[in-house]
């Protein structure tokens, strides 16, 4: 697979997968595995694009190993999306799928004898895209983890109409996860963005040459790599310009994207 001659790109490929030129760009986070640092990395892009002086509301669309709180359930990683909005929507908005058990989301399901249904993930999705210029979406586990028997990440992927980011856990094995995920996602005909390196392993051996086969093997360019720091999601300057670059949306009187799609459609150290 070759590789993007310039980071610089990414500038590009947010303006044309946002049509619409009132708001700015969403984008779907994924990652090469579950608790790789996708909740990490969107509530850092979220800090960016605040401190250009945009609005951005995260959203984890479904949401499982939820806790059982008086107002209901829920999930530490959509708590944390939440606590980075700008405005601050109702959790309802950012975790329309709440699921007690911390296993991947269909079995959950099945343990609650419910379904995982699109219609409220789209109904929330349109509410908080109407508030906002920018909504990170971020994903559950990687990206082949089942949603149900017949549904997949890369049908929400779709019918959510959002590019997509890939979080890989700089790791031994992520040069493997890396390319399978990205491979997976272009076969699934999604729109890859580029890629955020996240150094889950502060000990990891030869990174850096990591790094470089990463940068030349994936086909897409590398929009940073977020260093070792549990303890903050602060890191804004970690990223490369080009994820902030984003330029403020010209006013236009309507967004003629529909409000929702419908359910058939084809087939974190956080």
């Amino acid at each position: 697979m070759a590789k993007k001659s310039s980071e610089c790109g990414y500038y590009r490929m947010m303006q044309r997968a946002s049509p619409h030129s009132r708001r700015g760009a969403d984008v779907f986070i994924t990652g090469t595995d579950t608790d790789i640092g996708k909740t990490y990395v969107s509530v850092t892009l979220l800090q960016a694009l605040r401190a250009q002086g945009r609005t951005a509301i995260g959203m984890k669309p479904i949401a499982s190993g939820c806790t059982v709180t008086a107002n209901g359930l829920r999930n530490e990683d959509a708590l944390a999306l939440q606590a980075a909005c700008n405005p601050r929507p109702d959790y309802a908005e950012i975790n329309p799928v709440a699921l007690l058990a911390p296993v991947s989301p269909h079995l959950a399901a099945t343990i609650e004898a419910t379904r995982i249904e699109l219609s409220p993930i789209h109904q929330a999705f349109t509410a908080l895209q109407a508030r906002t210029q920018h909504v990170i979406v971020e994903g559950v586990g990687g990206w082949l983890a089942p949603l149900r028997e017949d549904l997949s990440v890369a049908d929400l992927v779709r019918s959510m109409d959002l590019p997509v980011i890939l979080v890989v856990g700089l790791r031994l094995g992520c040069l493997n996860h890396a390319l399978l995920s990205a491979r997976a996602i272009l076969a699934d005909g999604c729109t890859l963005l580029g890629w955020i390196g996240n150094a889950v392993d502060p000990a990891m051996r030869a990174r850096e040459g990591n790094l470089d086969t990463l940068r030349h093997l994936l086909p897409v360019p590398c929009l940073g790599v977020l260093k070792h720091q549990p303890d903050s999601f602060r890191q804004i300057s970690a990223l490369d310009a080009a994820v902030l670059s984003i330029p403020p949306p010209s006013p236009t009187p309507t967004d003629s994207r529909p409000e929702t799609a419908h359910d058939h459609v084809p087939a974190t150290h956080r």
